[in-house]
């Protein structure tokens, strides 16, 4: 293999069907990067795209343009402005004041922290995007969509299933076939998802529509105020508030 000094500045090689142009200097990476980012500002269309953010739908997938432009607009503006992280705080306390009680109870016993720590997260990243935990086990009156157990189930599928490299991506000709798996592990997930989304979407509506002093609260809140804006430049539809509701969780 050949060291990075005799290596060129710019170099073509073949991923299965598709050339990929690799910019191995700093020059070039300038040049890629900020001289020419529109150019190369795009990704390309994965199965993951398609099948689990609704046909990239989301800000990870989509590709560049006037929807992707929006989506960042929305995503610093709107979600995840100063004012709006600020709004939360009193979520990540009570769940950190919630952790350091359940590790008081432990009197002693060996506990594996990190599943503390994920579950903190999980759950501060639940309540900011959801409006509520999905990791507990639901009241007895309340209907539950999911148990905590198929809530992390799912993300756990989402985070593998975007991050896996399909043979169809790469050889199309052959994407058909899915030889690993992949695309109907994809399948299944998109529609336990969906599912899943339409009962947080009902819910957030529901309770918009009955409260006269509604204010959005988290950030499906938002997002579903931002769909009904007449002013925004792309609509963004229902689809797209499950794709971004959902890519949050990755956030």
């Amino acid at each position: 293999m050949p060291s990075p000094r005799n290596m060129a500045p710019i170099m073509q090689v073949k991923f299965g069907s598709y050339p990929v142009l690799v910019g191995s200097s700093v020059e070039m990476a300038k040049t890629i990067l900020k001289t020419h980012d529109v150019i190369f500002s795009g990704r390309p269309k994965t199965a993951a795209g398609k099948y689990t953010t609704y046909n990239y739908s989301d800000i990870t997938w989509s590709p560049y343009g006037p929807y992707w432009r929006q989506a960042r607009k929305m995503c610093l503006m709107e979600l995840f402005s100063a004012k709006r992280l600020e709004s939360y705080e009193y979520i990540r306390v009570e769940e950190l004041r919630a952790l350091l009680k359940a590790l008081n109870k432990s009197n002693g016993r060996p506990i594996n922290l990190k599943d503390h720590l994920a579950d903190v997260s999980l759950n501060v990243i639940s309540r900011m995007v959801l409006g509520k935990k999905y990791t507990v086990k639901s009241s007895e009156n309340e209907k539950e969509i999911v148990t905590p157990t198929e809530f992390k189930e799912m993300l756990d599928e989402l985070f593998l299933l975007n991050g896996v490299l399909d043979i169809g991506d790469s050889i199309p000709w052959i994407a058909f076939l899915d030889l690993q798996g992949y695309i109907k592990r994809m399948k299944t997930l998109s529609k336990k998802f969906d599912r899943f989304m339409e009962h947080v979407l009902d819910e957030h509506e529901a309770r918009r529509k009955e409260d006269k002093n509604w204010e959005p609260k988290d950030m499906v809140d938002v997002l579903l105020q931002l769909a009904s804006d007449p002013n925004l430049e792309v609509k963004l539809e229902r689809h797209g508030v499950k794709a971004f509701s959902q890519v949050l969780y990755m956030f």
